[in-house]
């Protein structure tokens, strides 16, 4: 948004950043239910509840931080972000996000696959290829290509977990009811569950900053950050809502997911919700790498003094989805970097969270942390 340019609609301003940031996190893990079980279903019916609380309340403070350091230095890129939150040390970041981001995509290649080849019977590649596809479709055009993939997704994911929660009760609503009346006391390892779970999906606040564009001020990005934490664990709770009366039956299986739907006995619905994990893949790897797309517009403006074109931006995407999907399965990368999957979980906490909570709130506090030129104006790719 260049100097002088009207903001955003209430919509881009408060509810946008929030659907973004659930866009980023959600993965495969999340929407197939497997991260669920392994850090909140272990603590039992409430004491899941409790650690989901605690991670949207530590999503929402980091947000909120983010966008209100992004609004207020007018970067609303990672690189000119950390540039001015890590100075000459910048680089550090964008090393841990583009390995993180390797092993992001080959698993969702690799989810897309198992999908059309459940749903379809195709052989797992042609379901990765039709996400690669898509992916690199969606960001070749820009913000706000993105921007419309994380808003209709996000209204069809919230109709999609909000069903599948209605359908839950009224088939074992009983089940769900004895798990939360339990008189068992919820496990002692409840916050640190959440606490870890929020931690590695923390990188999400700042590959959105591309929406940051939109706030007329830091009353906007605080209200945003504040809603992104309960926006992006919504569909969450539904899920674990509906899972809680299965916690022994679903704790060691690969997709709990299939495992509930398998007793809701509804084909059509289980179609739809594969169709939803489909679309969630869509917009996660669609975040993941619009975040590279707009760091290297940016970089090319400052250079060349006009826009990327969009047929850079597909190459580039298309580039990173190929090589994540291919290369990195074939020559043990994806194996070499999840095996310190949550070294590299640290590093970005240490890159990003820590500077955040000390420089960036520093930066926050002086008179006037914004740089006196006026933010660059971004295109709009139709």
């Amino acid at each position: 948004m260049s100097a002088g340019a009207a903001p955003g609609s209430r919509f881009q301003r408060y509810l946008l950043p929030g659907f973004a940031f659930k866009a980023v996190v959600i993965g495969g893990g999340y929407a197939t239910g497997r991260e669920l079980v392994e850090f909140f279903l272990p603590a039992g019916a409430w004491g899941g509840v409790y650690a989901m609380a605690a991670a949207t309340a530590l999503w929402s403070l980091v947000c909120m931080l983010t966008f209100v350091l992004a609004q207020a230095l007018r970067s609303f890129d990672y690189r000119s972000f950390f540039q001015r939150l890590l100075g000459p040390l910048w680089w550090t970041f964008e090393l841990a996000y583009l390995a993180l981001l390797i092993v992001l995509l080959a698993v969702f290649g690799a989810a897309a696959g198992a999908i059309g080849q459940a749903v379809f019977g195709w052989p797992p590649l042609a379901g990765a290829m039709c996400l690669v596809a898509a992916i690199a479709a969606v960001v070749s055009f820009g913000n706000e290509s993105v921007e419309r993939v994380f808003k209709w997704v996000s209204f069809f994911l919230y109709g999609v977990y909000a069903l599948f929660a209605a359908l839950a009760l009224s088939a074992f609503g009983d089940r769900i009811q004895a798990a939360f009346a339990a008189p068992a006391a919820p496990a002692a390892g409840w916050l640190g569950d959440g606490l870890t779970y929020a931690g590695y999906n923390l990188v999400g606040a700042v590959v959105i900053l591309p929406v940051a564009r939109h706030f007329a001020g830091r009353r906007d990005a605080a209200v945003a950050g504040l809603l992104a934490g309960p926006l992006a664990m919504l569909p969450a709770l539904a899920f674990f809502v509906c899972m809680v009366g299965f916690q022994d039956q679903i704790a060691d299986a690969a997709l709990p997911s299939d495992y509930l739907l398998q007793r809701l006995g509804l084909p059509w619905f289980h179609a739809l919700f594969q169709l939803m994990v489909f679309a969630a893949l869509l917009e996660s790897g669609a975040g993941a790498v619009h975040a590279i797309n707009e760091r290297a517009a940016a970089a090319w403006r400052a250079r060349r003094g006009r826009e990327w074109p969009p047929r850079a931006r597909l190459a580039l995407a298309a580039a990173l989805l190929l090589g994540s999907v291919f290369l990195a399965d074939r020559f043990g990368l994806v194996a070499l970097i999840a095996s310190g999957y949550r070294g590299l979980s640290y590093l970005l906490l240490a890159v990003y969270v820590l500077p955040l909570l000390t420089r960036g709130v520093w930066l926050l506090r002086r008179r006037d942390p914004a740089p006196a030129t006026a933010a660059p104006s971004l295109p709009s790719h139709r």
